[in-house]
Parts: C-alpha cells; sequence; structure tokens
C-alpha cells in the first residue's frame, strides 16, 4: 500500500511514518506545520499543506497512488476547546469532512482515524472498554466522536472502510533517539517533568493530592508512541486483508499516579526538582485506564514498553539530546 499520513510531523504522526518507513511502505506525509516539524518526519515524501485542501488531497492520491490514509492532523488542547469551539469544529469537523469526502471522490477505501479516549468523558467503569458509554466533556472530544460517527456515514455511502484508533496518555519517544515529544505549548506531564529536570521549569504542580486514588494524585494510562504506532500498522494491514470497520482503545491497562510519574522521573533522571502541591483542576478524571482487550484480541498488538520506567527513560533520552525540542 501506498500511505498518505496527515498531521505525519506531529508527535504521533512522525512515529507513525518511521514505523511504516521500517516496513518498506511508500509514505506520503502532508503537514501544514502549524504544530508540527518538518524534522520530525524521518523519510518518504513531504507535501507542506492541508488535508483540508480537496484538490490537493486528490492530486497527492493520483500522483502517489495512495490506496490508504493515516488520519492525524487535529487540534487536541482539551481547554484550548472548550474556549474555541469554532477552530475545533472548523478544523477537526470542517476539515475532516473535506477530506473524506476528496479520499472518497479520489477512490480510496482505507481509513485510519487518530481518535481519542476524550470520547468517552466522566468515566462510568475502569478499565474503560469500546463499550464504554461515549459521552464527551469537551469539544475535542466532542468532534472526535462527530468524525467516527462521520465515517460510519461515509462507509455505507462509499464504501470507506475504516478503523478508529481511541488513545489514552501517549508517552515516551522513539528508542532510537531519532525523534520525539515537542510541543508548544507543552501540556502533557511526562515532558513537563523532563523540562523540569532540565532546569527548564523551576518547579513541577501537582493538580489535585485528595483524590480517591492510593496516593490522592490523578491516575492515567500511559502508553509508548511506539507502541501505538505500530497499532496503526496492523490496523492497516487488517483493512488491507480485507478486515472489517472498527474501533479500538489504545492503552497499557495500567495505571500510575502523578506521584509515580514524577518520582519515576527523578529516579531516571537523577535530579531532584522542585514539585509543588495544588488544587485539583476542573475537569479532570481520578482515574482513566484503557481496556485493550479487543485489539489484543482481533490484531493481536501488543504493547512492547509496557513499564512507566521504559517510557519516560525513552523520554529522557531524547529531551536530554534535544534540550531545545527540534530547534537544536
Amino acid at each position: 500500500m501506498n500511505i498518505l499520513v496527515t498531521g505525519g510531523a506531529g508527535y504521533i504522526g512522525s512515529h507513525v511514518v518511521k514505523e511504516l518507513l521500517k516496513r518498506n511502505y511508500h509514505v506520503v506525509t502532508l503537514d501544514n506545520l502549524s504544530k508540527g516539524h518538518r524534522e520530525a518526519v524521518t523519510g518518504g515524501v513531504f507535501v507542506q499543506g492541508d488535508c483540508g485542501d480537496a484538490a490537493l488531497v486528490k492530486e497527492l492520491v493520483r500522483e502517489h497512488g495512495i490506496s490508504a490514509v493515516v488520519h492525524l492532523a487535529a487540534d487536541s488542547l482539551v481547554g484550548e476547546s472548550m474556549t474555541r469551539p469554532d477552530k475545533y469544529c472548523q478544523n477537526n469537523l470542517g476539515n475532516g469532512i473535506n477530506f473524506l469526502t476528496a479520499l472518497a471522490e479520489a477512490g480510496v477505501r482505507r481509513f485510519i482515524l487518530s481518535s481519542t479516549a476524550a470520547v468517552y468523558g466522566e468515566p462510568e467503569y475502569t478499565p474503560i472498554d469500546e463499550a464504554h458509554p461515549a459521552q464527551p466533556v469537551n469539544v475535542y472530544g466532542g468532534t472526535k466522536l462527530m468524525l467516527e460517527q462521520i465515517l460510519r456515514w461515509y462507509e455505507r455511502a462509499y464504501g470507506l472502510r475504516y478503523v478508529s484508533l481511541r488513545y489514552f496518555n501517549a508517552a515516551g519517544a522513539d528508542p532510537g533517539g531519532r525523534i520525539g515529544e515537542d510541543h508548544d505549548p507543552e501540556t502533557h506531564l511526562i515532558p513537563l517533568v523532563m523540562q523540569a529536570a532540565l532546569g527548564q521549569r523551576d518547579k513541577i504542580v501537582i493538580y489535585g493530592t485528595d483524590y480517591p486514588t492510593p496516593d490522592g494524585t490523578c491516575v492515567r494510562d500511559y502508553i509508548h508512541v511506539s507502541d501505538l504506532a505500530v497499532a496503526h500498522i496492523l490496523a492497516l494491514e487488517a483493512l488491507r486483508d480485507g478486515g472489517p470497520s472498527a474501533v479500538y482503545n489504545l492503552g497499557n491497562e495500567r495505571g500510575h499516579s502523578v506521584r509515580e510519574v514524577v518520582e519515576t522521573a527523578r529516579r531516571v533522571t537523577g535530579v531532584d526538582f522542585v514539585v509543588e502541591e495544588g488544587p485539583r483542576r476542573e475537569g479532570d478524571p481520578a482515574v482513566l485506564v484503557a481496556g485493550s482487550g479487543r485489539i489484543q484480541r482481533d490484531l493481536g498488538w501488543r504493547p512492547r514498553y509496557g513499564e512507566l520506567e521504559e517510557i519516560v527513560r525513552t523520554a529522557w533520552e531524547w529531551h536530554r539530546g534535544h534540550p531545545r525540542g527540534y530547534g537544536g
């Protein structure tokens, strides 16, 4: 298959591109570089542009014989989505619909969607499996769920089969040290503690220490970004082999608290950075842990980096080697 990857210059996208290239796929990356980094794309064809540009999408499909798509281009900041719903509806939904329509008209019939555990909202039970009610409590999760619903209609009308991958907390970096996580602004816990260890932040704040968890801090399911990338390959190959459309959770099925992450980072980095306790943030559930049994049963996916220390160590190696991110 010749694969078009949107958002392939971003954190997760660049790892997907790297994994595809390792397996000798012909890869075309389409990214507008509003958040991604050209330096993160390790090979293949790179095109700077927008997935909502229907003419460009059709041209790329024709020129490169694209037979499948991995769609990772989206805005993904939960807080911003609540203050700028217009931006998220336009970029995630409006551009998403334009993109799907262009693909359908160009004859592409295989589609992998980068989705999110945010579609579930406040958990009614954990681990959260795919049968859990989807009741998003933020605009970001809402736009992803709506795009999943739209995919069902496109399959019915145009035969566009799809796999939607609902990520939990992506973390870590390429074990080879070539690519990693570089966001501006940075909102994810593990890169924030890496910055504290490098002296780029004067402290880390733990938001909420009175949750009903073993140590009072929030518990999250961290999944290594390279394990996410492999799941995309398995999903593509399942569609190639005639498999049905599906929705899968992606997580390690193990929860780690904020305090555990902080202490693991101190141990891995050898730096005793400053940590302060603060009040809870609105909308933070106490526990979010994935049930990933479905993709394990259907596609044989297994996380290779299941230990938190492994995940943090790969992040540290990348951040230590790239203290200014892709800027140096």
